[in-house]
């Protein structure tokens, strides 16, 4: 690949806040793989989505960055931001047990548990990423190996070292593994379960991420995010 040429489904401004960590290194190195992939098999999310987190939450109005596993890996799922599918698009299960944990956070109307489109949240600064960003149709954590942990963490962690007032919200086995090296940064962290069925229930629910995120960006005279969908 010519130049940065490689570079073409990243939004600019956040080539431009990379280019001082390793994370366009290591796309460029997984790239030719990943395409191959999208030629050889049925993966999501749907190519034009994959950095949808990045172009909807611009790197200047960054606020929280919420971390899950990989992509919805069912047909018409996933739409390139962690926990989300479309509007009109049946739920999920980790996504259900999300919207009722943010109902009994927040105080909010039982209308919100028949959401799904997360993207009002990106679209206030919340960074809605997964630590891999493609998946198998069928095969969850499939591309787990892949090299995305690289990217991702090179993002997160260049984020975190230079953005102090972020909150970050780690969600799950995979997205806590991250925190002991968060705690070097002058960040706030925030963790919990997975939403999913297996692990709600001993650790996300009840965990409160909506309102103690909103509490330390008060806390840093940043305007709180409505979480309202």
């Amino acid at each position: 690949m010519n130049n940065d040429e490689f570079l073409s489904e990243i939004p600019s401004g956040w080539i431009d806040f990379l280019r001082e960590s390793e994370a366009l290194y290591h796309w460029q190195k997984i790239k030719p793989i990943v395409d191959a992939l999208y030629r050889g098999a049925t993966v999501f999310p749907p190519r034009n989505l994959l950095f949808n987190a990045l172009h909807l939450t611009p790197v200047d109005e960054l606020k929280c960055v919420i971390v899950g596993q990989d992509p919805y890996h069912g047909f018409g799922q996933a739409n390139g931001l962690a926990f989300s599918v479309n509007k009109g698009v049946k739920a999920p299960p980790s996504l259900k047990n999300l919207l009722k944990e943010l109902v009994c956070d927040m105080g909010l109307s039982n209308a919100v548990l028949s959401k799904s489109d997360l993207t009002p949240w990106a679209k206030q600064g919340v960074l809605l990423l997964n630590r891999s960003l493609t998946v198998e149709e069928k095969k969850p954590n499939s591309h787990a190996d892949l090299g995305w942990g690289k990217f991702t963490e090179s993002v997160i962690f260049h984020i975190a070292e230079t953005k102090p007032k972020i909150v970050f919200i780690l969600l799950g086995n995979s997205a806590n593994k991250l925190k002991d090296k968060l705690l070097d940064c002058p960040v706030s962290i925030i963790t919990a379960a997975h939403p999913s069925p297996l692990s709600a229930y001993r650790g996300f629910f009840g965990s409160r991420i909506f309102s103690k995120t909103n509490q330390q960006l008060i806390h840093q005279n940043i305007p709180p995010i409505d979480w309202e969908l």
